[in-house]
């Protein structure tokens, strides 16, 4: 190739094309996606869109059962910006539930709770803190799966309580049993 040429150089530039669904904020359509796989042929897609302001907006839970050819969809207001997305049977029901975590202020972690049973979505509610834990809240909160429970951890701070400590962490433990959650602290051994 360089032998047919008139010995000047050309240069070609080429436009890389954007098609990544988190590609830049401009081009983006939906501000968050997730496919949740729950069984083979079952599979609910979490989508979140908004135009302006991050912090509100919608989302749609799309339900499909290809085995059951099947196909539903849920949709809601949201405050807050959609964080993660994931699928636990926290009440040995057999019915999916799925979860939405939103970041509902700068530090301040929420979540969404939706059963879906009887071909419909069934919105479970999720526990606010205790007025004795808010006493103590800053946000900065983090919720963790392990061994099939739910966990929620956040620093505390209270200037007038001499019994916290810097770095004190408090750690609360939900269980869903009759689409109702409980809530428990777990104690830390200091």
């Amino acid at each position: 190739m360089a032998s047919c040429g008139n010995g000047k150089e050309e240069k070609v530039v080429v436009a890389k094309a954007e098609t990544s669904v988190t590609g830049n904020k401009a081009g983006r359509q939906f501000a968050f996606y997730k496919d949740i796989n729950v069984k083979p042929g079952l599979n609910f897609e979490v989508v979140s869109w908004g135009k302006g302001v991050d912090s509100i907006g919608g989302y749609l839970i799309l339900m499909s059962d290809s085995v059951k050819n099947k196909y539903n969809s849920f949709s809601s207001e949201r405050k807050g910006i959609i964080t993660d997305a994931w699928n636990m049977d926290m009440d040995n029901d057999g019915n999916p539930e799925i979860y939405i975590e939103l970041l509902s202020k700068k530090n301040v972690l929420d979540l969404n709770v939706y059963e879906y049973t009887g071909g419909d979505f069934r919105k479970i509610s999720f526990p606010p803190l205790s007025s004795n834990m808010k006493k103590n809240y800053v946000g900065n909160d983090k919720f963790l799966i392990k061994d099939g429970n739910l966990f929620r951890s956040f620093p505390v701070v209270n200037p007038k309580d001499t019994t916290i400590k810097a770095g004190d962490v408090k750690m609360l433990v939900y269980q869903l049993s009759g689409n109702s959650f409980n809530v428990n602290e777990v104690k830390q051994e200091k």
